[in-house]
């Protein structure tokens, strides 16, 4: 019997200065769905998180709400618990970084990097606002680009161009707090040697456990690190000047812990009132280094890509210098995108998850769509809104909750809800579903959720296909055969029972409507051999789940263009109270007419504008003339995401063989919205070149991977 296994689960902090939206419930449900299913499996699991309350950005809007930061902070800790509570993210303790347990954790953990001289302080020149009387963080910093020159970009790095650069290589700088030109001023920083031989020797060695990282993060990390006498780590600056919101420096006037030492020691404190609440655990045993390796205790790690280079360098170090365990595990996520495009307020695909709630939509539709696409790779995740559509009505509804709705029926009307035996029709098909659970397991255990949820998929195909060859509504009609009907439809609730444990993790919900239904007790892998027995009663059946509409989903894309017309409303009312703020709208009008000026008298777009067109590589897997018109041509193209795109192109009199362009690399406007014709929808432009007599598809010289961006 395999040895329980203790794991410290932990779920990347949400910062609190703004809402949760599908972006984040991504990870967090990635997470919830693993810490289930190890549950199902017997194992010991504590599942921690907490908000991120520290920093310059909480201070600067409560100040600007007329509140204290800690008010700002409580009332996002009440929004986050609302939004987890409504996607059924059961974590067993939420918390907040802003506690006696972090601040006394974070002190331990600076002194006793202190203690090993890996703490040293540096003089450094730094942008201040002279208004404000503050030094500003980079994201506090905006100005134009140095390498591309594109406007009103960040201090650390070009939204369009993706280069990264210091804030003083802006040109043109301004403050965010107060749009006035900042000054160079000196100041003392305390900087973790994050280059210092020990570490870098020690991170190396982190990397040579293959189980620990994704292979793409372990190849970041290593391209972070450098090769083997040519390092690349920097000491890492973890002091900011007051005020801030934060933990005070030991023995530092005026100095404060920059949130980033803070917000992963949060893990460790959330626990630590999670131990101090519950009694009988012992933190130490899941925390500190020999005594995690003796109790063989496990942390994995739920975050986002956008901060693995704090959780896969800082952390470790800072761990492993101060006496405490590293993660045995990171799971790492990508960016969500909404049918191919970043998530945008303007075209009401910034869903938050209250407004995704509050359009009466099922949590448990998202959670499946989420699994179903899991693959454990760090790939961006594309919520393609039809495709949801389709998968939860088809897959969901259509062969899962479809087995026990259409059997119910005749155990209800015809046995008064009593089982009888299985079928011996039906045993056979029952071994068969048994035989995928270390198949399903492995997916789940590996976070592939997909592959799972593909194995489900079959086993439901199979027994409806069972339910169809066997016709028990023929049986129904011949008296003769009542008990066959009565085992075939227990045989088919058996099989529906196995299927429920097998998706429990994902749709939790669901699954215990189910076992109020079967009137059994909750569901676990030690359950799997526990079959329905004769005799036994179940509940009567009541609908288990709606399908899914899609026009409830365009009612929440315009639910959320509206909740931004309303934002934007309330922000310039409260903009004319502020004269710092109307002066900033005054510039960005004038921004706006110079622009537009210059595109009038050259017909210029400026880097803004083109940076709005998401141009990918694609393959074409198919093309063919499309029935029914004497212009389009319909093509199949692999633009790297979950399906291909159909795109309709209206270029079919300049190709007298559409199959000489399958496996043609072409070039995509792949953000384009989907255009519905009476042939179907069309999902992106294919580009091409053309005179009055000729066209050319514009393709690529190199064959690279299908969605490569161009830019």
């Amino acid at each position: 019997m395999q040895q329980k296994r203790e794991i410290l689960v932990t779920n990347a902090l949400p910062f609190a200065n703004g809402d949760i939206h599908l972006g984040h419930l991504l990870g967090y449900t990635q997470a919830d769905i693993w810490v289930r299913f190890q549950r199902l499996l017997g194992n010991d699991v504590y599942y921690i998180c907490a908000d991120d309350t520290h920093g310059t950005p909480i201070m600067l809007k409560a100040d600007a709400l007329g509140i204290t930061p800690e008010e700002l902070i409580a009332k996002a800790h009440a929004a986050h618990s609302a939004d987890f509570d409504s996607f059924y993210i059961n974590f067993d303790n939420y918390y907040t970084t802003h506690s006696k347990e972090n601040q006394a954790l974070v002190e331990e953990i600076y002194l006793a990097l202190q203690a090993e001289n890996l703490i040293e302080t540096k003089t450094i020149e730094q942008f201040y606002d002279e208004t404000r009387k503050m030094f500003l963080p980079d994201r506090f910093i905006k100005g134009e680009c140095p390498k591309c020159h594109a406007k009103d970009q960040y201090g650390d790095n070009c939204e369009v161009c993706g280069a990264t650069y210091r804030p003083t290589e802006l040109i043109n700088p301004f403050s965010v707090v107060t749009g006035k030109t900042p000054v160079m001023r000196p100041s003392e920083h305390f900087f973790f040697k994050l280059s210092d031989p020990r570490c870098v020797a020690f991170l190396r060695e982190f990397l040579e456990d293959k189980s620990r990282l994704q292979p793409e993060a372990a190849n970041k990390m290593r391209e972070w690190i450098g090769e083997e006498g040519d390092c690349k780590l920097s000491d890492w600056d973890i002091s900011r000047d007051a005020p801030y919101f934060g933990f005070p420096i030991p023995n530092a006037e005026n100095k404060y812990f920059y949130v980033w030492l803070d917000a992963p020691i949060g893990y460790f404190a959330s626990f630590k009132n999670y131990c101090d609440k519950t009694g009988g655990i012992e933190f130490d045993r899941f925390v500190k280094r020999e005594a995690a390796k003796e109790a063989g205790t496990e942390m994995v790690h739920f975050i986002g890509k956008d901060i693995m280079y704090f959780h896969t360098l800082f952390w470790p170090a800072m761990l492993n210098f101060s006496g405490h365990r590293v993660p045995s595990q990171y799971a790492i996520n990508g960016f969500l995108t909404v049918d191919g495009s970043k998530m945008s307020k303007s075209r009401g695909t910034f869903i938050t998850a209250n407004s995704y709630i509050s359009q009466n939509l099922d949590p448990e539709w998202l959670r499946y769509y989420f699994a179903a696409k899991s693959s454990a790779a760090i790939d961006d995740f594309d919520l393609n809104l039809e495709d949801f559509v389709n998968r939860v009505n088809a897959d969901l509804i259509g062969k899962y909750i479809n087995i026990a709705s259409r059997t119910s029926r005749f155990i209800a009307k015809e046995f008064e809800n009593t089982l009888g035996d299985i079928a011996p029709e039906t045993a056979e098909l029952i071994v068969s579903l048994k035989e995928r659970a270390p198949r399903i397991q492995a997916g789940f255990e590996q976070r592939n959720f997909a592959a799972s949820l593909r194995e489900i998929s079959q086993a439901c195909d199979a027994v409806n296909e069972h339910f169809d060859q066997m016709k028990p509504w023929e049986v129904a009609k011949d008296e003769g055969k009542r008990e066959l009907l009565q085992n075939l439809c227990t045989g088919y609730l058996e099989a529906f029972r196995i299927l429920t444990l097998y998706l429990k993790p994902v749709i939790p919900v669901v699954a215990a409507r189910v076992e109020s239904f079967l009137n059994i007790a909750p569901l676990s892998y030690a359950d799997l051999e526990q079959g329905l027995k004769a005799g036994h009663q179940v509940e009567p059946y009541t609908h288990l789940m709606t399908r899914l509409n899609r026009k409830d989903l365009d009612l929440l894309i315009e639910a959320n263009k509206e909740a931004l017309s309303t934002e934007r409303k309330d922000s310039a009312q409260s903009a004319k109270s502020d004269k710092g703020k109307v002066e900033k709208v005054k510039a960005d009008k004038e921004k706006s007419i110079q622009e537009k000026g210059a595109q009038a008298d050259g017909d210029y777009i400026t880097i803004d504008d083109f940076a709005k067109v998401d141009l990918r590589l694609g393959k074409v897997l198919e093309c063919d003339f499309l029935e029914g018109s004497d212009k389009l041509l319909t093509f199949q193209v692999d633009l790297g995401e979950a399906r291909p795109r159909t795109i309709f192109s209206g270029i079919r009199k300049f190709y007298e063989d559409p199959a000489a362009l399958v496996g043609a690399y072409v070039v995509v406007v792949a953000n384009l919205a989907p255009r519905k014709m009476r042939f179907g929808v069309s999902e992106g432009m294919i580009l091409s070149a053309s005179t009055d007599e000729s066209l050319a598809l514009l393709t690529s010289l190199g064959e690279l991977k299908p969605g490569a961006k161009i830019s």
